[in-house]
């Protein structure tokens, strides 16, 4: 436990010299079919994980929760919404589309890989420690592949000239 506290500690103090910010005036800029697309994918996976959790048992459909569920519909909107904004400043071309939808791809990728650490740390650890001490551990265990991901990407595969 002391060495995760460790990775999870060194993790809070590279994060802390990131700037992070949040842009809610993309928000009002979504429609209301566009968010009912989201609702609807991202609850028909959850229903057919059930399913399958139902028909194979719990260890098979968590498995399909690691999904990320609202990717497909996000990923096509990422892409129409910057083709738009390209559009009405006069731009022609649109491979910047292409190139969001690819980075939230990459996102959903890192995120769904982390989800599933997370998952095997519940899963293996749960029957033997106290739950307080493994929910830690899952979290800790996500942070740090969530960042080790985004921080490999960002060195390694966003540049690659």
């Amino acid at each position: 436990m002391a060495g995760v506290l460790r990775i999870y500690l060194a993790l809070g103090l590279e994060i802390a010299h990131m700037k992070i910010s949040a842009n809610f005036s993309a928000l009002s800029k979504t429609k209301w079919y566009e968010y009912a697309a989201r609702f609807v994918l991202g609850g028909s996976v959850t229903v057919i994980a059930g399913i399958l959790a139902k028909r194979y048992g719990p260890v098979f459909g968590g498995l399909f929760l690691a999904f990320p569920a609202i990717f497909p519909a996000s990923a096509t909107l990422v892409e129409k919404h910057e083709r738009e904004k390209k559009q009405r400043a006069g731009i022609v071309n649109t491979a910047r589309g292409g190139e969001a939808a690819g980075l939230d791809a990459a996102g959903a990728a890192i995120g769904s890989v982390a989800l599933a650490c997370f998952a095997l740390v519940i899963w293996k650890l749960l029957p033997a420690w106290n739950v307080w001490a493994v929910f830690a551990a899952a979290v800790a265990a996500w942070l740090a592949v969530a960042y080790s991901l985004w921080w490999t990407r960002k060195k390694h595969w966003a540049h690659p000239e």
